[in-house]
């Protein structure tokens, strides 16, 4: 920390408190947001926190002055939070972050207009980013973190403000977003629900009113969750949905919707080009799209070990591992195919020891009545199209569509 005189951090601290009632008093959003943001207006925050570590004095200064006086119960523990923030001490700076955002919310409650939204989202952000640090700081001290719960029992009560009539409400999808990343990143995607419930059925917005950045999270999010109950095509409506509104030029966020859209669109039979697993660096996902079009077992086997830790990272894997009956009913077609071209008469009847051999030769050791389970599995669910002759170990073929495609519906709906 560079050297601070006394005079320079007195000029320091009455800048900041002169910028805070001047947004105040004139519903300067764009200057009162900026005060709260300690993630990127670091370069006028952090010079603020060395004065207020040279300048101790600085309650008194608000308590005598009736222009800042009335901040004080939102400034007094903001100010602790930007001490301790700025010392690398993030528990406390949570706690005392925590406090002067529930003043804030309380004056904001009493506001009739929604001037100070982008403030309350700036927040929300922020309290969220600080307890996920100050969570971190607890486990490495061998102590339970639960700041991020905090965080979130925080922002449920920012959502009751909002979830309200008037022009207010539009900030309610912005902290649902906020709260559906505490949830997911603590494992309690559950609580998501009531969340979800309170807007569909409190009808508090016309969705298509929300900006457009809250209403792609949104999606995003309640996409993942379908995927999660495995709900294909409302998860395919949601990310899709996402994934069109994205920002073009937001490569990071197209990647992170398609990590899960991907997977949906196997799960209904719908594959993806291999330039855009290229682009988006997605390659993770090329085997099992060859896989797919081969119908190789063996290959489909291998990318799910190679890519296991990250497939299960992202809660996909089990979708993924499902794609097997797929690549079954994409190899019996391949020799369906091979059949029909060496003897057209008898491409509808398939010996159960011809599939049994193929899968020897792609190193897939399975016996006959394993494969007639196989079959027996496809049949029930729509991808073959026949039954068996027991006796003679064989599956008839419909003459008609003997593989129906998915087309976009998920297998057995």
């Amino acid at each position: 920390m560079a050297y601070v005189s006394m005079g320079e951090a007195h000029r320091r601290i009455t800048d900041y408190l002169n910028r805070f009632s001047d947004a105040i008093y004139s519903q300067d959003v764009v200057s009162l947001k900026l005060l709260f943001s300690f993630s990127s207006n670091t370069h006028f925050l952090l010079p603020l926190a060395d004065a207020l570590n040279v300048f101790q004095d600085a309650n008194r200064l608000i308590k005598q002055s009736d222009k800042y006086s009335q901040f004080g119960e939102i400034i007094v523990p903001l100010f602790r939070s930007l001490q301790n923030y700025r010392i690398g001490n993030l528990v406390d700076a949570y706690h005392a972050f925590e406090k002067s955002a529930n003043a804030f919310l309380q004056e904001f409650r009493n506001w009739e207009s929604a001037w100070a939204l982008e403030s309350l989202y700036v927040i929300a952000y922020e309290i969220r980013v600080l307890a996920e640090r100050a969570d971190r700081e607890l486990a490495a001290n061998g102590k339970s973190p639960e700041k991020l719960k905090a965080a979130g029992s925080f922002l449920m009560k920012v959502f009751g403000v909002l979830a309200g009539k008037g022009a207010k409400r539009v900030g309610a999808l912005y902290v649902t977003c906020q709260l559906f990343k505490i949830y997911f990143k603590l494992g309690t995607v559950h609580l998501c629900r009531s969340v979800i419930r309170s807007i569909d059925t409190a009808r508090i917005f016309d969705f298509e009113e929300f900006p457009k950045r809250d209403k792609v999270t949104y999606m995003y999010y309640t996409g993942r969750l379908e995927v999660f109950n495995e709900n294909f095509p409302d998860a395919d409506q949601k990310l899709s949905y996402a994934l069109t509104h994205c920002n073009p030029r937001s490569e990071a966020n197209i990647r992170m919707i398609l990590k899960y859209l991907i997977p949906v669109k196997l799960s209904i039979g719908i594959l993806p080009e291999e330039w855009m697993l290229e682009k988006y660096n997605l390659v993770e996902y090329s085997n099992i799209v060859q896989a797919l079009r081969r119908g190789d077992l063996r290959l489909l086997r291998h990318a799910l070990q190679e890519h296991e830790d990250r497939f299960l990272r992202s809660g996909v894997y089990l979708v993924l591992e499902k794609l097997e009956l797929q690549v079954f009913q994409r190899l019996f077609k391949k020799i369906y195919i091979i059949q029909k071209q060496k003897d057209p008469s008898k491409a509808h009847q398939m010996k159960l020891e011809v599939i049994v051999k193929a899968l020897k030769w792609l190193e897939m050791d399975m016996d006959v009545d394993e494969v007639e389970c196989i079959v027996a599995i496809l049949i029930h669910k729509n991808l073959v199209k026949g039954y068996f002759a027991h006796k003679s170990k064989v599956v008839v073929l419909s003459k008609q569509d003997p593989f129906p495609k998915l087309n976009g519906r998920p297998v057995n709906s």
